[in-house]
């Protein structure tokens, strides 16, 4: 009898410990990119960013390891991505004339502007890197962040 509950006992034990590490380990996908620190804020006021007072357009800015482009995905949600492609980082990826995907010329690769930099199409696997945005309505600014 005592056998048995001190095995149950391991048994919760090793359970617990698998869920606890599952819980603590980093989600986040590695990224062949190099890491760079961004603390950005723009002023959508200004002309150069214009075009970003509309849903669905975008404006690509110097920053990060390659650039951004910043897309405004709805009335107040932006999202900006690293232009440096994940399958070869000597490369940079610019948005199609659909405003749909980002496209990287040396490989091919495509990458979803709308899903948050998800491949298209390959050879890349990686997502384009994203960081983080706070928009502020009242002074209409942006900030973009690691």
């Amino acid at each position: 009898m005592k056998k048995n509950i001190f095995e149950a006992k391991i048994i919760k034990f090793f359970i617990l410990l698998l869920i606890s590490l599952n819980f603590f380990s980093c989600n986040e996908i590695q990224s062949p990119i190099p890491y760079e620190f961004v603390d950005i804020t723009i002023d959508l006021n200004k002309p150069e960013f214009f075009d970003l007072n509309a849903i669905g357009n975008y404006v690509p800015i110097t920053g990060g390891y390659s650039g951004i482009i910043i897309y405004r995905s709805s009335l107040d949600e932006f999202k900006a991505y690293e232009r440096t492609c994940t399958y070869d980082i000597d490369c940079r990826v610019s948005v199609d004339d659909n405003n749909m995907n980002m496209i990287d010329t040396c490989c091919n690769s495509e990458f979803s502007l709308t899903m948050d930099g998800a491949v298209v199409k390959g050879p890349a696997t990686y997502p384009l890197r994203q960081y983080k945005t706070i928009y502020y309505p009242n002074n209409k600014s942006l900030r973009i962040t690691n």
